[in-house]
């Protein structure tokens, strides 16, 4: 993955177009389950360079958490791989990122790290993918799936 931490403004670390997701979609390439094509989809864009994936750095622990716990072991080993390979923007906890994120959680009534993936879309002027609609419903820019 592309660590973004030496970039103060991400939308500075890559020049396409970004999409933002949150670990709700990441779960689905790898655990079959409703909005899965969906999810397949968009990473298939980020693999044909159509769009450049920005995500917030415990995006990947998210997954991985989850891969784990609803698919097993072995699963969330190949995520790992995956994860090392698949060219995904990273974006820290800098302060900016944090502070929109606050604003993010306020909005929307959700929990500080359902706020972060919002909260970089906003930054980036981006698309949210998400398939979590009690946190993201309420988010103008959201792509709601499964």
């Amino acid at each position: 993955m592309s660590d973004a931490s030496s970039v103060n403004d991400p939308a500075k670390a890559v020049s396409s177009r970004f999409a933002v997701a949150d670990a709700s979609v990441g779960v689905k390439w790898f655990v079959s389950e409703p909005g899965r094509e969906d999810a397949i989809e968009l990473l298939r864009s980020v693999a044909s360079g159509e769009i450049t994936l920005v995500v917030p750095d415990l995006f990947v622990y998210e997954v991985l958490r989850t891969i784990r716990r609803k698919a097993g072991d072995a699963p969330a080993r190949a995520a790992v791989a995956f994860f090392s390979a698949a060219g995904i923007v990273t974006v820290p906890p800098v302060e900016h990122v944090l502070e929109a994120a606050l604003d993010a959680a306020n909005t929307l009534g959700c929990d500080f790290y359902d706020a972060c993936a919002p909260a970089i879309a906003t930054l980036l002027d981006a698309p949210l993918y998400s398939a979590d609609r009690r946190a993201h419903s309420g988010y103008a820019n959201v792509r709601l799936i499964g």
